[in-house]
């Protein structure tokens, strides 16, 4: 299949959308295959059809079902084995989420990441979905993310998981191993997907007032082509380290990381930005109201129902430098990390923190049109790009000329808890 994208990386685009996916198919096909789809509508049914192929010797009066209900992507449903205490995770794709989530990579990472003992096993995959092992643990809050100790602990595991290689996304090109980035390809396919109108009337409106998609896709150029002067590092990158992906083991005292659905070859600034900009929280019932201003972004008003969302918690430097000086040396045992590397890791986690913003931003506003999970998709992309447009302001300077590269024409931006006053 060929992907047609609207995007002047076209090279860099075509490297990823038709790999040669041999490796993949021989791998994929020998794990357990169900053939049965685990209906939304009902889960506990499904996932017990689907669980039962899997374990034969198990009988539905033994097994307990538990939805996990926070995910705004897929479904899912904890299954416990009462007799062995065996736990299972049955996941359900959200609605249409094949259009932005590559599934075969996400095989492939599980696999991978479980070989290096990083994650449980891949048990099987049915029509719709995956069954996997369950990590025990506590999921981190967002309060437990900003915490020192803890969050000493993500840039540790982090550090493991960045030296991860996954040979079926590597090429050779002059008897040199080249890894295959992911992040830019990704986000010129899912700008291609956002539609021009929605068939919500709030979604719509909301969209209107506030995009317009030849502004954006002129800014992902730009912002494409300022990042890649940064000549980043490429690592196996996890991309999507939110609290509810974080998993506490007491016991342990470890980390531990969950959902790789998003996870491929890309750029270390962004998976540690991309962190970063997760300590302002996240919750799924919000309220919005807005009002129009002189510019491409519209002024916002958050009030969220629960915890905040207040990207005013992003990590000051001392914080930044304290995680990295963890994160440098489990990369690199008995190297202690230099003033420069600390520099170079800053710099570059700054700038790749808007990609991050710039991500999520294409990826709500593709949800926007597909999931059938009650939640307010298009508003949530406002919210990112305007706080990309506000930390942009701060970070993106051209020193040449002392101005910053905008795509709001006129008015003033001001981050408060998550909205804009």
């Amino acid at each position: 299949m060929t992907i047609t994208l609207q995007t002047d990386f076209t090279s860099e685009v075509n490297a990823v959308a038709d790999p040669d996916t041999s490796s993949q198919t021989s791998i994929i096909q020998a794990i357990p295959f169900v053939d049965l789809i685990v209906p939304h509508s009902n889960l506990f049914d499904g996932a017990s059809d689907v669980v039962l192929k899997l374990f034969p010797h198990w009988s539905k009066a033994e097994l307990k079902f538990l939805q996990c209900k926070d995910g705004i992507t897929n479904k899912l449903v904890r299954v416990t084995h009462a007799p062995t205490e065996l736990k299972v995770l049955v996941r359900a794709y959200g609605k249409g989420s094949e259009q932005l989530i590559d599934r075969r990579q996400e095989i492939i990472n599980i696999l991978t990441v479980s070989a290096q003992g990083l994650c449980p096993p891949l048990y099987g995959r049915f029509q719709n979905g995956l069954v996997y092992g369950y990590i025990d643990g506590s999921i981190y809050t967002v309060e437990e993310m900003r915490n020192p100790h803890k969050s000493s602990l993500v840039a540790k595991k982090l550090a493991r998981w960045h030296q991860i290689t996954l040979q079926e996304y590597e090429s050779e090109e002059n008897g040199v191993t080249k890894k295959i980035t992911k992040l830019w390809s990704t986000m010129w396919k899912w700008i291609d997907q956002v539609p021009s109108s929605y068939n919500n009337v709030n979604t719509q409106a909301t969209f209107e007032k506030n995009f317009e998609m030849s502004a954006l896709r002129e800014e992902l150029k730009y912002l494409q082509t300022e990042l890649d002067k940064l000549h980043a590092p490429i690592v196996f990158t996890h991309n999507d380290l939110l609290y509810g992906n974080i998993v506490y083991n007491e016991e342990k005292d470890e980390a531990s990381f969950i959902d790789y659905e998003y996870g491929c070859y890309g750029y270390r600034g962004f998976d540690i930005g991309n962190f970063f900009n997760e300590f302002a929280g996240m919750q799924t019932n919000l309220i919005v109201s807005q009002r129009k201003v002189p510019s491409k972004v519209t002024d916002i008003r958050i009030s969220w129902l629960g915890f905040e969302c207040d990207y005013s918690n992003y990590p000051d430097k001392d914080f930044q430098y304290n995680w990295f000086n963890h994160y440098l040396r489990t990369a690199s045992p008995g190297h202690p990390p230099t003033a420069q590397a600390f520099a170079e890791l800053y710099n570059e986690v700054e700038h790749f923190s808007l990609a991050s913003h710039f991500y999520w931003g294409l990826w709500a506003m593709v949800q926007a049109s597909l999931s059938d999970i009650d939640f307010d998709y298009m508003s949530y992309a406002v919210l990112r790009f305007a706080e990309y447009e506000k930390r942009k302001r701060m970070i993106m300077i051209d020193h040449s000329t002392g101005k910053g590269h905008s795509i709001v024409t006129d008015g003033d931006m001001e981050s408060t808890n998550g909205g804009f006053e």
